[in-house]
């Protein structure tokens, strides 16, 4: 059985419907939400491509003023404040906190791996009301690269002592699990989003669209 599952946090567990009221007062755009989220990961690509880090708040606060550039329309200080703010206030799906329960009963590490900083981790995880069932949180800045780069899950790893095949990566994004099968982790995919998974990319070991029913799977495999 595998010894610990890491999730990535932003559309996986966390759901962004909470940001598309506040865009909704800006723009006309049912995908405005999605266009500017598209951007922020785009960045954070193009950063660690060439080798350069930013903390991820950071990207996300020029992604928002790009955003606004781009259609003519003004960002005061007090606007962009109100929609990062909520960004840290996102809500946990409904069957985040009975799958996170099914694995601590199985006594497997449940540990969050995000591009996030760590502070905005913790509030997150904190405001979403399940940082209880978390053993640990790390963070894209404890190496000073983004996923889908290996630093991350490999630094998260040798920090908890764990061997690469002992370990499940969930996660909503195609790109996220791509890095992680690809250094030896096994995937599994929550479909969150009405999207097709690139076929170009390494397929993921597990995927439903339900999370307790993706951790048992999970939970069902021994090796």
């Amino acid at each position: 059985m595998k010894k610990a599952v890491f999730f990535d946090m932003n559309e996986t567990l966390l759901d962004l419907s909470l940001l598309k009221e506040h865009f909704k007062k800006h723009f006309d755009d049912p995908y405005i939400l999605k266009y500017w989220f598209t951007k922020l990961l785009h960045s954070s690509t193009i950063m660690g491509i060439m080798g350069v880090y930013k903390n991820f708040g950071e990207l996300a606060a020029v992604a928002l003023e790009n955003l606004f550039f781009e259609n003519n329309k003004s960002l005061s200080g007090a606007v962009k404040a109100e929609i990062l703010g909520a960004f840290r206030k996102l809500p946990a799906y409904e069957d985040v906190r009975p799958a996170l329960t099914v694995l601590k009963e199985h006594h497997i590490l449940v540990i969050a791996v995000s591009n996030s900083s760590l502070e905005m981790m913790k509030e997150q995880l904190t405001n979403a009301g399940i940082i209880d069932l978390f053993d640990s949180y790390y963070s894209a800045d404890n190496v000073e690269n983004y996923k889908p780069f290996e630093d991350i899950y490999r630094a998260t790893a040798q920090r908890e002592e764990l061997q690469l095949e002992n370990i499940v990566m969930v996660a909503t994004h195609d790109w996220d699990l791509f890095g992680a099968k690809k250094i030896g982790l096994t995937t599994a995919y929550i479909k969150r989003k009405r999207e097709i998974y690139n076929p170009y990319y390494l397929q993921p070991d597990f995927n439903a669209s339900n999370l307790r029913d993706l951790i048992q799977q999970i939970i069902q495999v021994k090796y």
